[in-house]
């Protein structure tokens, strides 16, 4: 039938992609820049007292275990790949509960972030995941389990330009609302991106 002859040339498309040589390269290197901003935003924010370094953070660390996942289950079957992504899809979901429940703890503090420190760090968390969304840009269109990596990217640079602008609000303000605003927008770019993996993963483990 013609239907199923589409669809196993898709799957055959996909299984060829997934264990391209170049995509286990552009996963390494994502692999360390992603667990290497981890440590150095988990401390800055702590020191900067800001939630939306701190939800960039949790992003990075989670990212970088996600590209192991990812690393792991490469040239494996697509339902087995598809089952991982879903796993990811999850846990974007649980990262974006996460800093929502923070941020609204955070707003009863009413502690002022330092902005110098956002801005400087932001900008250092921008230029690495533009260059990690821009080697993995050619993979955007394969099956969940790539989908879910060019999204956590994508995600990730949008999220460092709303921190910058954040930076910049905080220290015109001298109020931590901007930091707040943005990580809740961070949040929900998880959740979106949660759903949209977790229902593309559900499909391929159903086909």
């Amino acid at each position: 039938m013609p239907g199923c002859q589409h669809h196993c040339h898709a799957n055959d498309a996909t299984q060829s992609a997934a264990i391209d040589p170049g995509f286990r390269k552009v996963l390494w290197i994502a692999l360390i820049a992603n667990a290497t901003m981890f440590f150095i935003e988990v401390g800055a924010s702590w020191s900067a007292g800001s939630v939306s370094l701190l939800a960039d953070s949790l992003d990075f660390g989670g990212d970088a275990a996600n590209y192991a996942l990812s690393l792991f289950v490469l040239g494996m079957a697509l339902q087995t790949r598809a089952k991982a992504a879903l796993l990811k899809g999850i846990s974007m979901g649980l990262y974006g509960t996460g800093v929502l429940a923070f941020a609204a703890y955070a707003a009863f503090q009413g502690d002022v972030p330092s902005y110098a420190t956002m801005g400087v760090v932001g900008a250092m968390a921008l230029v690495v995941n533009v260059g990690v969304a821009a080697i993995q840009y050619r993979y955007r269109n394969g099956d969940s389990n790539m989908r879910s990596v060019w999204l956590c990217s994508r995600n990730d640079a949008i999220g460092n330009l709303a921190v910058l602008a954040a930076a910049l609000l905080v220290g015109v303000s001298q109020t931590a609302w901007p930091d707040l605003v943005v990580a809740a927008l961070m949040a929900s770019l998880g959740l979106s991106a949660s759903i949209s993996v977790i229902r593309q993963a559900r499909a391929e483990i159903s086909s």
